[in-house]
């Protein structure tokens, strides 16, 4: 079996010295290199074309010219297969969010354990021919994690994810969880006609998340689906910690067949945990020339983080009626679509105003069969339109499989 081969990158050699040792213990691991400065770190990675780089947010101190965050999108343009984890002393937001955007596959606050450490690197670290395996499989696992992402508001993002969500564990095998991420504004719940007794923002995150916390703060919908609902008023959005959301998705990751999250229509550290922590990213584009602008800036994005090759195009409002079609899209883009939503406003509007998922209310509407399609894809399995007819009967069975 290859060893993940690994540079350590940092300004102090007492404390590159300390953790080779740690990850001398390792059996799946290899120390082959140790560098001071980023440029010896560039040029050490262009030659020897590390699995991962274990790089010090401060080697500025040495180096002002090139600090940690600076060698990383170095590092990311000249050695693109090397991944890097960034290490600090700071738990600050913002530097979380400049190291993401500098293209760190993961941020690490001192001081850590070599278990840590170790946990990090074999996380961050996928064999290139693994990657375009996954690439080829066909989607019928389970214990998948789906990120729904947009550049702005309007697109149809949150609809969509609750209706693959719903239309999911509308299957008596499937358990499915929506975890709404969108913590100020999230509408999932209006889209689902819930009032949930509890959300995320009313998970006791003063001790030690357990289990129990979470699921005392999930709503279990009439369609079989449970939700985590985002806060109930903007200012309760601060009271979520990502640490704590960290461990929610891990929980339902372990829990869960199919785990549909909603984001923000934005690069926050909400965001880019749920990109991160997903098996696949859905970018939900509507047919305008605004939306395929921003998208096509919010790709180049993705791939400077890291995202790009777990992204999967859904048009929404698919047709032809408005002046673009598919292939100006793909040339756009540089990706053709996955997932197609035919545009049905009649039925969309019509779901939402009544506090319905549109695949429950109008069953045999084109945007219906749309939602149906990608379930079929997911699955493996094809399905008739008759989730209305048996609302009923799998939510007493998805009761009866709880006990």
């Amino acid at each position: 079996m290859k060893k993940i081969q690994v540079i350590i990158v940092d300004d102090c050699q007492d404390t590159r010295e300390t953790l080779g040792r740690l990850l001398t213990f390792e059996e799946n691991i290899e120390i082959i290199g140790y560098a001071e400065k980023g440029s010896e770190a560039l040029a050490m990675a262009e030659k020897l074309q590390p699995d991962v780089v274990v790089m010090n947010i401060n080697i500025k101190i040495k180096m002002p010219e090139m600090d940690g965050i600076r060698a990383t999108e170095l590092m990311r343009e000249r050695v693109p297969e090397a991944n890097v984890i960034i290490m600090s002393r700071h738990e600050e937001v913002d530097y979380l969010r400049r190291a993401m955007l500098a293209g760190a596959r993961d941020y690490m606050v001192k001081p850590f354990s070599g278990g840590d450490l170790a946990e990090a690197i074999v996380r961050v670290y996928t064999p290139k021919k693994l990657r375009v395996a996954s690439s080829r499989e066909v989607l019928i696992e389970k214990n998948k994690t789906i990120t729904f992402f947009s550049t702005k508001g309007g697109v149809g993002k949150t609809v969509i994810a609750t209706n693959v969500a719903v239309a999911l564990a509308q299957k008596p095998s499937l358990k499915v969880l929506l975890l709404d991420l969108d913590l100020q504004f999230g509408d999932g719940a209006v889209f689902l006609n819930a009032i949930p007794q509890r959300t995320i923002a009313d998970i006791d995150y003063s001790g030690s998340l357990n289990d129990e916390d979470i699921k005392a703060c999930i709503t279990f919908h009439e369609s079989g689906l449970d939700f985590l609902a985002g806060s109930m008023r903007p200012e309760q959005a601060e009271l979520v910690h990502i640490e704590a959301v960290k461990q929610i998705i891990a929980y339902a990751k372990k829990t869960y067949d199919f785990v549909i999250i909603d984001t923000q229509n934005q690069f926050e550290d909400m965001s880019l945990l749920a990109l991160d922590e997903a098996n696949e990213i859905w970018l939900v584009v509507s047919m305008d020339l605004p939306t395929i602008k921003n998208s096509k800036l919010c790709l180049e994005l993705m791939t400077q983080l890291g995202f790009v090759n777990k992204v999967k195009l859904v048009l929404n409002r698919a047709g032809a009626d408005v002046g673009l079609v598919d292939r100006d899209i793909q040339e756009t883009l540089g990706m053709s679509s996955s997932f197609k939503i035919p545009s049905d406003g009649k039925a969309v509007i019509g779901a939402l105003n009544s506090g319905k998922p549109f695949i429950t209310a109008f069953p045999q509407s084109k945007a219906s069969e749309g939602i149906m399609k990608i379930i079929e894809t997911l699955t493996g399995i094809k399905q008739e339109h008759v989730l209305h007819k048996s609302w009923f009967k799998k939510f007493w069975y998805k009761i009866w499989r709880r006990k």
